[in-house]
């Protein structure tokens, strides 16, 4: 274990915790956006079927409420324990339910704005530990689970 220049002092930097993130945060990332589509055409019947109109909408109303409810329930949504990662803050603890809200938020906003997910996406192949643009803000980062 080496210590990691860009980043706070307390913390050790242990490459094992970042090997494969990246990719597996789009796995994950595949995986819930597919159930989240699931879980809209669920909810489709309960709009009179009106919800197709504004379904990338209502995909991002569910999905907000699915990423900040399995965010703050375990630190990842149902992709990612599937793939073996979990958020952490800053501090190394698992996200409270404020930053999961605020994580949420980050991602939403710029998964609504395509020049702010291209940023976030580049960020997280080209730094150390595979942080996008909300983990930079944030403090928060992907790891492998090790449990």
């Amino acid at each position: 274990m080496t210590m990691s220049p860009d980043y706070a002092p307390q913390y050790v930097y242990d490459p094992r915790l970042y090997d494969g993130v990246t990719l597996k945060r789009g796995i994950a990332w595949v995986f819930d956006a597919v159930l989240i589509a699931m879980l809209c055409a669920l909810v489709l019947p309960f709009t009179a079927f009106t919800g197709i109109f504004f379904f990338p909408a209502l995909m991002l109303v569910v999905g907000f409420f699915y990423r900040w409810f399995t965010l703050a329930g375990g630190s990842s949504t149902w992709g990612m324990r599937l793939v073996g990662i979990h958020f952490r803050d800053h501090r190394g603890a698992p996200l409270s339910s404020g930053l999961a809200l605020a994580h949420t938020l980050g991602y939403s906003v710029s998964i609504t704005v395509a020049p702010l997910q291209l940023i976030s996406v580049i960020l997280m192949l080209v730094t150390a530990r595979g942080q996008g643009l909300t983990d930079l803000v944030l403090g928060t980062e992907a790891i492998n689970s090790y449990r």
